[in-house]
């Protein structure tokens, strides 16, 4: 065995963006939807309403998304006291997604940009399952379609149409169009007086929907009734994504690399101690012919610390001849 101590230069640090999808069909569109009423009649379905890529009886049903309604004024949902008005699940929605996005709790939540805008007193909420956008979502692969009763609809973020970032609080953000892969199909993509069709924070994994401009657009309406039954509104929504058929969104992360030159020069690891090479007894070569034109074959490069200590192990796919005549570089690869 034969040890090296690395160089400066032998280091180097390397990050590539990987892209893959979101969903764990494994495909880059969700085309069929399923809630569990196990969920729904629970106390987390008065706040939101889980969607699966299958019947959650299934074994390999696994949560996607979830669908949740917020609101202002508390409306849309059930009071959790009767006599304290509007103190409800929908209000503790807002107030969730004030704080995470707006990080101002008297701000207010503004559809579009420049002359056509909206501030929102409610919206809808999709929210990525934490293991689905591993760093991030993926801007421009955003494709949902939604469907009400005065047709279907294509929503896609705007990240192709924009130049230059935009933020909300610390969060990255996206306007939600009309159109597909990112760019809007005309003008900007909004609706006359009722602004954009939501917000995307790739960051968050988060998705806020205008009830306005849906509701205007195709006749997709919320409930804003005072103490109404909790998870009308959710429904509501599931069922135009059901109809739609169609939400294609993928996952981005970065991957870091750490690159190890590993350099055996000519005069380098042309002898070993194995058994079969050296005599145990008296150390010398055991065949003449291996004294002044020895080979050895590397089949592993090990890192060790200062102390010796083995930290990682690289095993090269097949033998590598060496001896005085050949020199070898290989490069080994860590990722984290």
């Amino acid at each position: 065995m034969s040890f090296k101590r690395f160089d400066t230069e032998d280091f180097i640090v390397s990050s590539d963006s990987i892209t893959s999808t979101l969903w764990s069909t494994d495909s880059p569109t969700l085309t069929e939807f399923y809630t569990s009423s196990v969920q729904a009649a629970g106390s987390s379905g008065n706040f939101y309403l889980s969607v699966y890529q299958t019947a959650s009886t299934e074994a390999d049903s696994i949560t996607q998304f979830d669908i949740a309604y917020a609101d202002v004024e508390g409306s849309g949902s059930e009071y959790y006291n009767a006599a304290v008005i509007g103190k409800s699940p929908s209000l503790s929605t807002y107030g969730q997604y004030r704080a995470l996005i707006l990080e101002d709790e008297n701000s207010s939540f503004i559809f579009g940009t420049e002359n056509n805008v909206i501030t929102a007193e409610n919206f809808w909420v999709l929210s990525m399952e934490r293991a689905r956008y591993k760093e991030s979502l993926f801007p421009g692969s955003l494709n949902l379609k939604l469907s009400g009763s005065n047709g279907i609809i294509s929503l896609t973020d705007n990240s192709k149409d924009v130049l230059v970032n935009t933020f909300i609080g610390s969060s990255r953000v996206f306007q939600l169009v009309s159109g597909s892969n990112g760019s809007a199909y005309s003008n900007d993509g909004y609706v006359t007086n009722s602004g954009s069709y939501g917000l995307v924070f790739p960051e968050l994994g988060t998705i806020l929907l205008n009830p306005s401009a849906i509701s205007q657009s195709i006749h997709v309406d919320t409930l804003r009734t005072a103490n109404s039954t909790n998870g009308v509104n959710n429904t509501t929504l599931y069922n135009s994504i059901t109809l739609g058929a169609s939400f294609g969104l993928n996952s981005q992360e970065t991957i870091t690399s750490d690159y190890i030159f590993v350099r055996a020069r000519n005069s380098e690891f042309n002898y070993t101690q194995n058994p079969t090479f050296i005599s145990g007894s008296t150390g010398e070569v055991i065949y003449d012919n291996f004294i002044n034109n020895p080979q050895t074959y590397i089949t592993s490069i090990g890192l060790y610390n200062d102390s010796n200590e083995l930290l990682s192990i690289a095993k090269l796919s097949r033998p590598l001849i060496k001896d005085f005549t050949k020199e070898a570089l290989v490069r080994v690869k860590l990722d984290f």
